[in-house]
């Protein structure tokens, strides 16, 4: 187990999004009565040294207490949030959360966390689906993101061709519900409605 200390870890909740398919901002949904935001922050605070959110509206977020990030690089979607945050936080590792999961579990990053020896990145493989915005990434990231971003080019899985990646596919000891809640996102009203039955 990699010592969280040794290694300053910081968590980022990705909330920059225009939600355009969603119609309404995803991340002050209520599940369960309470905003998905403050879910994932409850469930992902513990792991890091310290917690920001990015957004291009603070003022949306301040209520929570954490530090907000605004995009450096306007309108270039998670890749942009991914590289505020490493341009403004001075840490080592980066735990990535979109703010459209409201069922992220601590103890799969912690898993994922026990694999980055010596990898840029550990980015998780469910169900045959890359899932780059659940993943962890250290500071070496950063120049590969603004160099793609100074291209334009938005496409997260294009910046895996520069780096050391180590994908996992394998959850042993983590139960198969806790693996479908935490990569399950909502994107879409319907989704939303699926949200709240869970």
């Amino acid at each position: 187990m990699i010592e969280n200390k040794m290694i300053n870890i910081c968590v980022v909740i990705l909330a920059g999004g225009h939600s355009s398919r969603m119609g309404m901002n995803k991340a002050l949904l209520p599940i369960r009565n309470k905003p998905v935001i403050e879910k994932i922050v409850g469930e992902l605070g513990s792991i890091g040294d310290r917690t920001i959110i990015n957004s291009n509206q603070p003022s949306t977020y301040t209520y929570l207490g954490f530090p907000v990030i605004k995009d450096n690089y306007v309108d270039q979607g998670p890749l942009a949030g991914m590289e505020a945050a490493m341009s403004h936080v001075d840490a080592n590792v980066f735990i990535i959360s979109a703010c459209d999961t409201p069922f992220v579990k601590k103890e799969v990053y912690l898993h994922l966390l026990d694999q980055l020896n010596g990898f840029d990145a550990v980015v998780p493989i469910y169900k045959g689906k890359i899932h780059p915005l659940s993943g962890i990434y250290t500071k070496n990231v950063n120049n590969k993101l603004q160099q793609q971003l100074d291209k334009q080019e938005r496409k997260v899985s294009l910046m895996f061709d520069h780096l050391k990646v180590r994908y996992v596919d394998e959850f042993s000891g983590i139960p198969m519900e806790h693996l479908d809640n935490h990569f399950f996102n909502m994107n879409r009203p319907d989704e939303y409605e699926e949200a709240k039955r869970l």
